[in-house]
């Protein structure tokens, strides 16, 4: 019916999709700080923001200009223009309106410390420096990373049965303030598929909900977690279902690249939960576990310490019971309605599995049907190296 082909492309893979990175001199060492994103045509838009209350001048400032259209985004990396009140936003409308002729109801979005005002100069003379014929996906990508130890990128082509095709192509930021509300994140999503906002507004939802919503590395929720799908719709062609599918692939593989690059993280861990009395359950045990600082520190240890599992479990608030849940390590079950397995053998196999660098934790709350995955890493030394001088 369609089939999915990958690109190397990112947020240009789509046609009529241009993007690039510079240095404003925002970060040291000249390292690249600043990128856009710009069509040769007007964008339909559908986007997810922070749940956090102390939401961000960028996103206030998106959500003043109602409905509308848009063919360029600017974002900056190590100023999140954040705490900033209303003075944030005029200086984002003072920075958008040095743009170029070409550009149409110009985005900003930011990412960094949060309770310092924009240099705006230094950003309305970086923009000058944006060439928006270049097509440089993977220069993009890398400036807008803050602590993240590599840039993101994922695309598809999607080839319909009558060889008719669209592509959409995302890049994405995030290593340390990324909780599963909306996962410090941002996600640009460029398709040049002929879908409508309405429409791409409730995929974007759901797939979130999977993806995003998913992902935890340290439990924090950032003022400007961002998601932007863009379509310029000039391959005018659509199918729902290919479309969805190839959306969830690309926020999933981002979701988990984001968590295995955690700040400090050595282990990307996956908690897929099962037999809870829903599936809203169920994520909420995906999460605690997720979150859990006990479980995180065991993982960074390598110590197969179930308990902490049942306990996280037992204390998230849904309906669990001793002898109905099941813990696994990968296919290496530990305990089983009741049945301890866990003598000096089975904890020499666990702590194997514990010394991998992916692997998946199943808990089964033998209770229904509900069922939840989430993902998460360790927490150690380095998290709060990080975190203890982010700003200096």
């Amino acid at each position: 019916m369609y089939k999915l082909i990958e690109l190397n492309s990112g947020v240009c893979s789509a046609n009529g999709f241009f993007a690039d990175g510079i240095s404003a001199g925002l970060k040291a060492d000249n390292a690249k700080d600043m990128a856009f994103i710009y069509s040769d045509k007007e964008c339909d838009i559908a986007s997810v923001f922070t749940t956090n209350k102390m939401t961000a001048a960028p996103i206030r400032h998106f959500r003043n200009k109602g409905d509308f259209k848009t063919n360029f985004v600017l974002i900056n990396s190590k100023n999140a223009n954040a705490m900033t009140g209303d003075a944030g936003i005029k200086d984002i409308d003072e920075i958008l309106e040095t743009l170029p002729s070409q550009v149409l109801n110009p985005l900003m979005s930011s990412t960094g410390v949060i309770g310092v005002r924009l240099p705006k100069e230094k950003i309305i003379k970086g923009a000058k420096l944006f060439d928006l014929s270049k097509k440089e996906p993977k220069s993009a990508s890398e400036a807008i990373m803050t602590t993240d130890s590599f840039s993101k990128t994922k695309a598809y082509k999607v080839e319909l049965e009558d060889g008719s095709r669209f592509s959409i192509g995302a890049m994405a930021k995030g290593a340390g303030m990324i909780n599963p509300a909306m996962a410090t994140m941002l996600c640009f999503i460029t398709t040049d598929a002929d879908v409508d906002a309405k429409e791409m507004q409730e995929i974007l939802d759901s797939v979130t909900e999977t993806t995003f919503n998913a992902a935890s590395v340290d439990g924090d929720t950032s003022t400007n977690d961002t998601v932007m799908l863009l379509s310029n719709k000039s391959s005018k062609v659509y199918h729902r279902e290919a479309f969805k599918e190839a959306l969830h692939k690309i926020m999933l593989f981002l979701a988990r690249e984001m968590v295995r690059d955690g700040e400090g993280a050595t282990k990307l861990v996956t908690y897929k939960i099962t037999g809870a009395k829903s599936d809203a359950e169920a994520q909420t045990v995906a999460k605690a576990l997720s979150n859990s600082l006990l479980v995180k520190t065991a993982l960074y240890g390598e110590d197969p310490n179930w308990g902490r599992i049942a306990s996280t479990v037992g204390a998230s608030g849904v309906e669990a019971d001793e002898s109905t849940l099941s813990i696994s390590f990968n296919n290496l079950c530990v305990y089983e309605r009741g049945t301890l397995y866990f003598d000096a053998a089975m904890e020499q196999k666990a702590s194997e599995v514990m010394k991998l660098e992916s692997f998946t934790i199943f808990c089964d709350l033998g209770l229904g049907e509900g069922k939840f995955t989430s993902f998460g890493c360790d927490l150690g030394y380095e998290y709060v190296k990080i975190n203890a001088d982010y700003r200096t």
